[in-house]
């Protein structure tokens, strides 16, 4: 195994969490003039005193450390799902899509992001046995009918009532 800068503890566990928290601090302050305008000297040491803090205690260290990766992940999805809906509601001059086509293929994509995910994960095997094994199946699959049909309802008495009002 190839070790980088990226794996090494020290990088990974201090330089790392401590640069993010100095930056997000810094930007709130800088950004809210909380201390008044022009005080970005004053802003910086704060954040470095915060970040320093931040440091010194291992429990508030490794709960951000553990929970970045899930957190990059999640904005990954949610980048690839914006992508997706961006192209699909894009403006154009010849915009052939009408606005419930363009809302049909953004539910269908974000349905397909939703399940590739979970079939990247491990997630949707996971939801499958213990669907089987509890021999719950049939109830979840006439649960999901009726909260369909629930929905298509909704959305039907919601359409007409534009419709009229207009």
């Amino acid at each position: 195994m190839v070790n980088s800068i990226f794996s090494i503890p020290l990088f990974k566990e201090f330089i790392l969490p401590f640069l993010l928290v100095f930056t997000l601090i810094f930007a709130i302050l800088d950004r809210s003039k909380m201390l008044g305008e022009e005080k970005r000297q004053i802003n910086a040491i704060i954040s470095l005193v915060i970040a320093l803090i931040f440091l010194a205690f291992d429990f508030a260290r490794n709960i951000v450390v553990n929970l970045m990766p899930y957190l990059v992940v999640f904005i990954v999805i949610l980048f690839v799902f914006m992508l997706i809906f961006g192209f699909i509601t894009a403006k154009k001059e010849g915009d052939v899509l009408n606005k419930g086509l363009k809302i049909a293929l953004g539910t269908i994509f974000g349905v397909a992001v939703l399940v590739a995910v979970l079939f990247i994960s491990g997630g949707w095997d996971w939801i499958y046995s213990s669907l089987q094994g509890g021999g719950y199946m049939d109830t979840v699959i006439l649960n999901l009918f009726i909260l369909a049909i629930i929905g298509g309802a909704i959305a039907v008495v919601l359409a007409s009532g534009k419709k009229e009002g207009k």
